[in-house]
C-alpha cells in the first residue's frame, strides 16, 4: 500500500519571513508547515487567539499546520529552580491551547543556554559560490560565550534566530554562572521533573512532545548536554515511558557528530514508535570531526546517505512529519540564515523524489 510522505516547511509567520505562504504552497510535495510564534519568549503562554490566527492564515492558502516548533523551555526549569513550577504551568497551558487548535506534535529542546551554535552564518562554498552555515571548534577557542552571541547577532542580517532571544541572552553571563557545577545527571533529574508534569497532560489532549537534538552534536562551553547520540536519546525516552515522549530526529544536528550512524538511529527509535518528526538535511565534514558546513541536501554533496535515511523513515516511522532543514543561500537570495526559500524547496522536492522511488521499489 502506498505510503504518503508528510512533507512540511518551516515558516516564521506573516511579516517575519522572506518566504511567503504561497511560495510554500507552490513547492511540489509540501502539504503543510511546521509553525512557530517567533515573538514568544520562553516561559510565556501561547494564547489561543494568537495560535488560532496563525493557523487560520496557513489554512487559507490550502496548507495544514499540525506541528509547532520552538516552544522553548525556560532556563529555570532546566536549572531546577523553585520558580520552575510556575513556568511548567505556563507550558502546560500552552500545550492545551495548541491541542485545542489541532496541533499534534510540539518540537522543543532541553539544551542549556544555546539551542544551536555556528561560527559563521554566511560561509562561502568555493565549489559553487553559494553560502551556508558553518562550524569550527577551533574558531570558538579563545572566545567567550558572550562574544559568540555578539558575533552571531551581528551576522544575522537583522533577523531573529530561533533560540537566540535577545532579552534572555542579554543576561547570558548570569545564566552561564547558574549552570556551573551542574552535571548531566543533574540535568536529567530536572528533565524528568518537567516530563513527569507535562506528559500526562499530553496524553489527555493527544499531543506528542518531540525532543530536538543538541546542535552541534557534542557538549560546548562545559555545559551539560543530553541529546546528541543514541545513548543520550535512550535515556530521554526512558525518563517517562509514554508514546507522547518522542523525538524530533534532526539528521544534520546528529550528523555533525561523525560517530553517529543516522539511518541506524532512525531505525532504532522508529521501531520503538518514538519519532514524531524529523528535520532532514545533509552536512559536509571538512577534514576534522568538529569542522563542518551545511550542504545541499543531495547525498553526493555531503557526508550523509540521504537514500538510507529516507528508507529508514519509510520503513519504521512513515507517519512522522518531515521538513527540509537549513538551506544554503543560492541564486542571490537574501534571507534569515539557513531559512531561505530556494535551497530548502529544492531539498523538499529531492526528499519527495527519494520517497517516491522507495515507495515504488517496495
Amino acid at each position: 500500500m502506498k505510503k504518503e510522505i508528510k512533507m512540511t516547511f518551516r515558516w516564521y509567520g506573516e511579516g517575519n519571513d522572506t518566504v511567503e505562504l504561497w511560495h510554500i504552497k507552490q513547492t511540489p510535495g509540501v502539504k503543510g508547515i511546521m509553525g512557530l510564534l517567533d515573538y514568544k519568549a520562553a516561559g510565556e503562554v501561547w494564547e489561543t487567539d494568537e495560535i488560532k490566527s496563525y493557523i487560520e492564515g496557513v489554512n487559507r492558502v490550502g496548507l495544514e499546520c499540525k506541528v509547532i516548533e520552538s516552544v522553548n523551555v525556560h532556563e529555570d526549569i532546566k536549572l531546577g529552580l523553585p520558580t520552575r513550577d510556575e513556568y511548567i504551568e505556563n507550558y502546560i497551558k500552552t500545550i492545551e491551547n495548541l491541542a485545542e487548535n489541532g496541533i499534534e506534535v510540539i518540537i522543543y529542546n532541553f539544551m542549556p543556554v544555546f539551542d544551536w551554535l555556528r561560527t559563521d552564518l554566511n560561509r562561502l562554498i568555493p565549489e559553487d559560490g553559494s553560502f551556508s552555515l558553518y562550524f569550527s571548534e577551533k574558531d570558538i577557542e579563545g572566545l567567550t560565550p558572550v562574544e559568540i552571541v555578539k558575533n552571531t547577532s551581528k551576522a544575522s542580517r537583522g533577523f531573529t534566530l530561533p533560540g537566540w532571544e535577545t532579552a534572555r541572552l542579554s543576561h547570558l553571563q548570569e545564566i552561564l554562572d547558574a549552570y556551573k557545577g551542574m552535571t548531566k545527571e543533574d540535568l536529567l533529574v530536572n528533565y524528568k521533573y518537567f516530563l513527569d508534569a507535562i506528559i500526562p497532560v499530553c496524553e489527555s489532549v493527544g499531543v506528542k512532545m518531540a525532543c530536538h537534538p543538541d546542535d552541534p552534536g557534542w557538549p560546548i562551553f562545559g555545559l551539560p548536554r543530553l541529546a546528541h547520540d543514541q545513548e543520550g536519546y535512550d535515556k530521554i525516552v526512558a525518563l517517562h515511558d509514554s508514546p507522547c515522549n518522542t523525538l524530533c530526529l534532526c539528521t544534520g544536528s546528529l550528523g555533525s557528530n561523525v560517530k553517529n550512524d543516522i539511518p541506524a538511529m532512525i531505525r532504532h527509535f522508529g521501531e520503538k514508535d518514538r519519532i514524531a518528526a524529523l528535520h532532514v538535511r545533509n552536512v559536509k565534514h571538512l577534514g576534522d570531526d568538529r569542522v563542518f558546513r551545511e550542504s545541499a541536501h543531495l547525498s553526493e554533496y555531503g557526508d550523509l546517505d540521504m537514500f538510507e535515511i529516507m528508507k529508514a523513515i519509510y520503513d519504521t516511522c512513515p507517519d512522522a512529519y518531515i521538513r527540509p532543514d537549513h538551506g544554503r543561500m543560492i541564486w542571490g537570495e537574501k534571507a534569515r540564515p539557513g531559512y531561505g526559500l530556494y535551497d530548502r524547496a529544492l531539498g523538499a522536492t529531492y526528499l519527495c523524489g527519494l520517497w517516491e522511488a522507495i515507495d515504488k521499489m517496495s
